[in-house]
């Protein structure tokens, strides 16, 4: 088994939306409508979606693959933070945000998220931020067990909106300084 992680290019899209698509509920708690995230997955994650993230200058994906086989991706996306509660807590001009980690559910445990992360991490620093965040959800312990591992921190509470239902996320940083890239 040979895992690899690449940065995403055009061409990727309809990948990364398979991923979005069967990933994307795994990180909203026990009893969010399917409706609420296949919603959220047309509007946010569709193949049009990842066209435009793949050509903005401020985002960078990754894919990690298992074999050659796309098994997960993260993106991380630099500038403004429109949520007070996170611009409360994070230095905008001097982090990154990791929006985006996901990987397909059969591969958990295996070792490819664990590469994506490093990746992620490499790709992050070389932007020349001095810290990463991400939002995940307070109810997504195998995540928080997962990002804890990887060196992020609560620091901060922010809300997610899926469909008509708001989520409550622990905002999570870590210093970059340690990684190489």
């Amino acid at each position: 088994m040979t895992i690899t992680t690449r940065f995403a290019t055009k061409g990727d899209e309809q990948s990364l939306h398979d991923l979005a698509a069967r990933t994307f509920g795994l990180a909203c708690p026990p009893g969010t409508a399917q409706a609420d995230i296949d919603a959220f997955v047309a509007a946010h994650l569709s193949v049009e979606s990842f066209a435009r993230y793949l050509a903005d200058p401020g985002r960078t994906l990754l894919l990690v693959s298992v074999d050659d086989h796309p098994v997960g991706y993260s993106m991380l996306v630099q500038g403004p933070i429109g949520d007070p509660d996170v611009a409360a807590v994070v230095d905008a001009p001097t982090s990154i945000e990791l929006s985006k980690f996901y990987l397909a559910p059969e591969r958990h445990g295996g070792g490819a998220a664990a590469e994506l992360m490093t990746g992620t991490l490499e790709a992050a620093a070389k932007t020349g931020a001095a810290t990463c965040w991400l939002g995940v959800n307070q109810q997504n312990e195998r995540a928080a067990r997962f990002y804890a591992k990887h060196g992020f921190e609560v620091v901060g509470v922010k809300r997610f909106l899926v469909g008509s239902e708001w989520h409550d996320d622990h905002i999570r940083q870590r210093d970059l300084s340690s990684v190489h890239g």
